[in-house]
């Protein structure tokens, strides 16, 4: 159950972490300005790049940490056999 919630939020930081990294304006125009550009125009000239930026590093963060988390996750069948095996080899 965890590990389908997380990988609904993981898909989700992946996708919303693609557009934002394709709305960012580059030294090109990037995907922004091909889509009109409005976001410099409401956010201002700086603001626009800061936005921006904190947002990427912040969905960049969330998304290491899903990643960790489901790698965690996914082990967790791992541990279970290496302690079953040990009481095993105790007995």
């Amino acid at each position: 159950m965890l590990q389908s919630i997380i990988n609904v939020a993981h898909v989700l930081v992946c996708l919303f972490l693609i557009l934002v990294i394709l709305l960012q304006q580059s030294k090109g125009g990037g995907l922004g300005g091909a889509l009109g550009g409005s976001a410099s125009q409401i956010f201002g000239g700086r603001g626009a790049g800061n936005f921006m930026t904190r947002l990427t590093s912040v969905l960049a963060v969330l998304f290491m940490l899903s990643s960790i988390g489901l790698a965690f996750l996914s082990s967790a069948g791992d541990r279970e056999m290496k302690y079953f095996d040990r009481m095993q080899e105790n007995r």
